[in-house]
């Protein structure tokens, strides 16, 4: 039998090599970086399912819509505050929730549940479809 060349790559060592190690400016510079399109995609997909103009959405947020279209490529990072409006003008909401850690101290009797019923440690947020 013929042995195939293996595909496999490491990941951490690909980033390290790509974008240098964890820590240093490169990495910080290109998680920014990947950041921002992240986001951007996500008010992109956002503002295609609504059907809405980046012209029509930056009006709503009076902005221009080149700023909207330099935030959808991920060229720059919007403030929270115009975050915040973009979200609004998408039919969104931006939720900041606070987990049910009490559950996890010794005295109260849910704390043994299993770990798909733990509640997850640290805050999260997310965003999510309005139903106006």
């Amino acid at each position: 039998m013929q042995r195939r060349e293996s595909n496999i790559v490491d990941i951490d060592e690909m980033m390290n090599e790509r974008f240098g190690a964890v820590g240093t400016e490169s990495r910080s510079e290109f998680r920014k970086e990947a950041y921002n399109y992240c986001v951007g995609q996500l008010i992109l997909e956002s503002r295609r399912q609504e059907s809405m103009t980046q012209a029509e959405l930056a009006e709503k947020i009076g902005a221009n819509k080149s700023y909207i279209s330099r935030i959808e490529k991920g060229q720059i990072e919007p403030g929270v505050s115009t975050f915040l409006r973009i979200i609004e003008a998408l039919g969104l909401r931006f939720e900041i929730v606070k987990p049910m850690t009490y559950a996890l101290q010794p005295h109260n009797v849910s704390g043994y549940l299993s770990d798909v019923d733990t509640p997850a440690y640290g805050s999260s947020s997310k965003a999510v479809k309005s139903s106006k």
